[in-house]
C-alpha cells in the first residue's frame, strides 16, 4: 500500500469499506454514516525510509490519537496497523530520544525531567493499551522488520499477519533498556514467561519463519500476498457480528488476569447480554420487514 507522506514523519489514517469497488479502496473519511464493513487502516510513515518507521514524538502522538478515534468510532468495525515502505516499526528513534525538546528544566509546575519524560512516554503508550482493549478486532500487518517499541504495538493487536520479510527483534538489550509500549507484558501473556525471557534476555533476531514457529505471528504470507490477505480478514471482521466480537474480546482480555471463577461469571453475564440483544435485534428486523405480520 502506497501513501503520500506529508512532511518528514506522519501517521496516515484511512477509513475503508469492507469491499472493493473496481479493485480500489474507497475513502470514506468525509462520510460519518455507519456503513457495512467499514474498517480503519493506520500507517506509520517516515520520509526517511531507511529508518524503518522508527518512532518519534511526531509519530507517537498522532498514533495515540488515531487509536483513540478508532476505539470510540462506532462506524469502525476493525483496525489495521502497519508501516509504510519496507518495514513495520524499528522501535523508538534513539536520535530524538536523546534530546527531547519538550522536556524542560525542573520546576514546580511540571516537575523533574524524569517526571516529564515519564508522563510523555506513558501518554504515547496509550496506543498499545487502546489497540489491546478497544472493543473491536485489531490486526498488525507486519510488512518487514519489527523491533523495540514496534514489538509492543504488534503484541497489542489481536492478530499479527506477517510477510516473509518480517524479522522480529526485541532489541532492548542493545540499548540497556527494560522495554516499553507493553512489550514485556504482551509477549509474556502471548508466549509464556519462558519464551518471553528467552527473547528479551538473549535478544536474538528471528526470521519470519522462526517467529511464526514460536507463535509470534498468527499467519505468515509471501510478501506480495500480505496486503490482500490482511485486508480480506479486516473486511470479514468489520462485516461480522460486532457485538459478539465486543463481548468475545472482553472475555479474552478478562482471561489474561482474572481468576477462573470470576472469568466464568463474566462469560455467563456477557453471553446473556449478547444473545438477548441479538434476539431483540432479530425481532425488530423481522417486524420492520413485515409490519403487518
Amino acid at each position: 500500500e502506497q501513501i503520500e507522506l506529508q512532511g518528514r514523519h506522519t501517521v496516515a489514517v484511512r477509513r475503508l469499506l469492507g469491499w472493493y469497488a473496481d479493485g480500489a479502496d474507497v475513502d470514506l473519511s468525509r462520510d460519518g454514516n455507519r456503513l457495512k464493513g467499514l474498517f480503519m487502516a493506520v500507517w506509520l510513515g517516515r520520509a526517511d525510509s531507511d529508518r524503518l518507521n522508527a518512532l518519534t514524538s511526531s509519530i507517537m502522538a498522532p498514533l495515540a490519537d488515531a487509536c483513540a478515534d478508532a476505539a470510540r468510532d462506532a462506524s469502525v468495525g476493525c483496525v489495521v496497523v502497519t508501516g509504510a515502505g519496507r518495514g513495520f516499526c524499528a522501535g523508538g528513534d534513539l536520535k530524538e530520544g536523546g534530546a527531547d525538546k519538550a522536556v524542560v528544566p525542573a520546576n514546580s509546575d511540571v516537575g523533574s525531567r524524569n517526571e516529564q519524560s515519564f508522563i510523555r512516554l506513558r501518554g504515547f503508550m496509550e496506543s498499545s493499551r487502546l489497540l489491546h482493549e478497544m472493543p473491536k478486532p485489531t490486526i498488525a500487518m507486519v510488512n518487514g522488520p519489527v523491533a523495540g517499541a514496534g514489538i509492543g504495538l504488534a503484541g497489542a493487536c489481536d492478530l499479527r499477519f506477517a510477510g516473509r520479510s518480517a524479522s522480529f527483534l526485541t532489541a532492548f538489550d542493545r540499548i540497556g533498556a527494560g522495554g516499553d509500549f507493553g512489550s514485556t507484558w504482551f509477549w509474556t501473556k502471548i508466549l509464556g514467561t519462558g519464551v518471553a525471557r528467552e527473547l528479551f534476555l538473549l535478544g536474538e533476531k528471528l526470521s519470519a519463519e522462526e517467529a511464526f514457529a514460536k507463535g509470534i505471528y498468527t499467519r505468515l504470507f509471501d510478501d506480495e500476498a500480505l496486503h490482500d490477505a490482511t485486508m480480506a480478514a479486516a473486511r470479514r471482521l468489520a462485516d461480522g457480528p460486532r457485538m459478539g466480537y465486543r463481548y468475545m474480546k472482553a472475555n479474552l482480555n478478562n482471561a489474561e488476569d482474572w481468576a477462573f471463577e470470576a472469568a466464568l461469571d463474566a462469560e455467563a453475564l456477557n453471553m446473556g447480554l449478547s444473545t438477548s440483544a441479538t434476539a431483540m435485534i432479530w425481532r425488530e428486523k423481522k417486524k420492520a420487514e413485515n409490519p403487518d405480520g
